[in-house]
């Protein structure tokens, strides 16, 4: 077992009103799991908690990263354990070129150049360019996945990777993250409320009100969430499930 989040409830210091309630799920070495479900569920606040942010320590339950708890432990300790998370809005770092922000967590100006390949840059291109305005919201997300890969994670959170995107297609996304899994070996948690983006996972937790409702084979969960979605329309690769009046009240 790589990762378990052990019923985690998220509550602001200054609320009693929960973010997460008793969310469970769990994930095991190289195993890439989406975590899915309609905006303000409470996805990005538990990557925020896995990666040790302080306002969003769990006010209950416990985190495990392979066998050790780490629930309290620093973002730099988990960073030391190999736990990295790629931002859903990416860091901007005005005034610096694209090699020498990498190269804050990269080896070298090589090991820079290996990663930019793996997120479908040329280096010759990118490495020399400054980290400004210039840079389009996709290649500003692949630079910043691409320093996430740098840190040789064991575990690869990625908040909303298709957010912002105006270059990279979804079959481009599905492609690149393969990729990264299979030269890396890291573990992959997906953050998202798409199919398309999720459907690299081999298995999803559905998250709903703040709460974990399903977890399994991604496609399975992708019907549940359809179902919980009431027929709104959330598959794009596939057609959603056919569901009855019926199948929905049961599903309430």
């Amino acid at each position: 077992m790589l990762l378990n989040v052990d019923n985690i409830t998220i509550m602001p210091d200054d609320s009693d009103k929960t973010i997460t309630k008793n969310v469970t799920f769990s994930m095991e070495e190289e195993e890439v799991h989406a975590l899915i479900g309609p905006n303000g569920s409470g996805k990005s606040s538990i990557a925020y908690a896995i990666m040790g942010l302080k306002a969003y320590l769990p006010a209950q339950g416990k985190i495990i990263f392979k066998g050790k708890d780490i629930t309290y432990a620093s973002i730099t300790e988990r960073a030391k354990m190999g736990i990295t998370l790629a931002w859903q809005e990416p860091v901007r770092f005005e005034g610096i070129t694209i090699a020498e922000y990498l190269e804050i967590v990269a080896k070298n100006r090589e090991e820079s150049a290996k990663v930019l390949k793996l997120v479908n840059l040329d280096a010759n291109k990118y490495l020399d360019r400054k980290c400004d305005n210039t840079l389009s919201g996709g290649e500003r997300k692949r630079v910043e996945i691409a320093a996430a890969v740098a840190m040789n994670p064991k575990l690869l959170m990625l908040d909303e990777p298709d957010a912002g995107l105006d270059i990279i297609a979804y079959g481009e996304l599905s492609s690149m993250l393969k990729k990264i899994k299979e030269e890396t070996g890291a573990s992959i948690l997906i953050i998202t409320h798409r199919e398309e983006t999720g459907g690299i996972a081999d298995y999803a937790s559905l998250m709903w009100d703040g709460q974990v409702i399903a977890s399994g084979e991604f496609k399975e969960i992708m019907e549940r969430y359809c179902l919980m979605a009431r027929g709104e329309k959330k598959c794009m690769i596939e057609p959603c499930p056919k569901i009855s009046f019926k199948a929905r009240k049961q599903s309430v």
